[in-house]
């Protein structure tokens, strides 16, 4: 699939599915940007990797890629902010929990 921006260049289309709706296209170089540099950390891939199988908290991903819950709180962040993951809060026994979920279980890249 080929794209032309207005000078007639080829541009980069990046398109996130899931299994609930139908493919969300992603038009903006800085959106395109967020996602590339969310996809480019090997922790936040893992990240990725685990909450596919099921939501977690930030201490169950910490225990579970046995790194700092400082760390993985900051790599969720990032994967927030370009709208790859959801997280909802709840009450846990120490206060509240980020839950964090997968909102897309596909990245399609067309150059």
């Amino acid at each position: 699939m080929e794209i032309n921006d207005i000078s007639g260049s080829k541009v980069l289309k990046v398109g996130l599915l899931n299994n609930y709706s139908d493919l969300e296209e992603i038009k903006s170089d800085k959106e395109i940007e967020l996602v590339m540099k969310a996809l480019s950390s090997k922790t936040r891939r893992s990240i990725l990797q685990e909450i596919q199988v099921r939501p977690m908290d930030v201490s169950d991903l910490a225990a579970q890629l046995e790194m700092t819950e400082a760390n993985i709180s900051a790599q969720i962040k990032k994967l927030e902010e370009a709208g790859l993951i959801e997280c909802d809060y709840s009450s846990g026994k120490h206060g509240v929990r980020k839950i964090s979920r997968i909102k897309y279980n596909q990245v399609l890249i067309f150059l």
